[in-house]
């Protein structure tokens, strides 16, 4: 069996203008039962409009920088390697001033905190 290679930066993008967004696509490129999978990238002064997660969502930076908000409107700076993660019904923003493009996970999902879960078959 061979490894396959993902180019997610060559997905097929569509535009969201939902919620106010500008400058966002989005890419989908897994789901399961319970979650799914997708490839976003925020142009220069693009914004993923306030709105509330669907399910527990983790945002992880893969290149640029993203300015973060939740329910308590504290602004936080992600850059790469980086991620944010919004509980289910949190009102929540995402900005960039410079460009960024994201992977987001979004679904029934147990995020602990870094290192604190590794997979058995991992060790």
């Amino acid at each position: 069996m061979r490894v396959r290679v993902l180019d997610l930066s060559g997905l097929p993008h569509r535009p969201i203008e939902a919620h106010g967004s500008r400058g966002f696509s989005v890419g989908a490129f897994g789901i399961s039962a319970d979650a799914h999978l997708v490839a976003v990238t925020l142009a220069p002064g693009g914004t993923i409009g306030r709105h509330p997660a669907v399910a527990r969502q983790l945002l992880v930076v893969l290149s640029g920088e993203a300015e973060v908000s939740g329910a308590e409107l504290v602004v936080r700076r992600l850059g790469p390697g980086e991620a944010a993660v919004w509980e289910p019904g949190e009102v929540h923003e995402t900005r960039s001033p410079r460009g960024m493009t994201a992977m987001i996970v979004e679904g029934d999902l147990d995020i602990g905190a870094p290192g604190e879960q590794v997979d058995p078959g991992d060790v």
